[in-house]
């Protein structure tokens, strides 16, 4: 409607400057004729303008509009697929760690555990070994006190012996006579009693 009527002022203001220039009104008509003409397509025209218009509406958009659309879907489908995969990877990831760090924190545990019984075997060994050494140890002194007291009976008892013929031999230089065996052995118990 406000098309229709800024036409007609147009036109209008058209005749009125020819009016004013001084053209006569044949001429003026014919003149807003050409005008018209030319601001007014024929009927034909605008049909084979508006047929144009629609075949080429039809060709951009079978070949640049469809295309450029399904390229647009494939790499937001494409740009999609890689946020969910990223996701996915990012979950994945996320498992992995928490895994990881269990795994790490049971590993320390392991190894806390470990060192303990180490320890503990270690220290179990030691009393071990100071006990078999202390049996030994202590056997060894009862074994050297042993020979001590045999090598002492010994030497007493070699002493004794040689006393005993020492003993003999001042008997028998005293008396100067034979002394029985039983004799003998009677005067040098008595004699080592006395030295005791």
């Amino acid at each position: 409607m406000k098309k229709g009527k800024l036409f007609i002022g147009l036109v209008t203001s058209l005749a009125a400057m020819i009016t004013l220039t001084g053209c006569d009104t044949t001429e003026a008509a014919a003149e807003i004729a050409k005008i018209k003409d030319k601001l007014i397509p024929s009927w034909t025209s605008l049909v084979v303008q508006f047929g144009a218009l629609v075949i080429l509406i039809f060709i951009v958009i079978f070949v640049a509009y469809k295309p450029v659309k399904k390229m647009v879907k494939k790499r937001q489908d494409y740009i999609e697929n890689n946020i969910r995969d990223s996701e996915k990877s990012k979950a994945v990831a996320l498992q992995a760690e928490k895994q990881s760090s269990e795994i790490v924190l049971e590993s320390k545990k392991q190894a806390a555990q470990i060192i303990e019984e180490a320890q503990i075997a270690a220290k179990k060994d030691r009393e071990e070994l100071l006990n078999e050494a202390r049996l030994e140890v202590t056997k060894m002194k009862s074994d050297a006190e042993s020979d001590i007291e045999r090598s002492k009976q010994e030497a007493l008892d070699e002493i004794h012996a040689e006393m005993v013929d020492v003993a003999l031999a001042a008997s028998s230089e005293i008396l100067k006579r034979e002394v029985s065996d039983k004799d003998n052995a009677r005067l040098a118990e008595e004699f080592i009693e006395n030295l005791k």
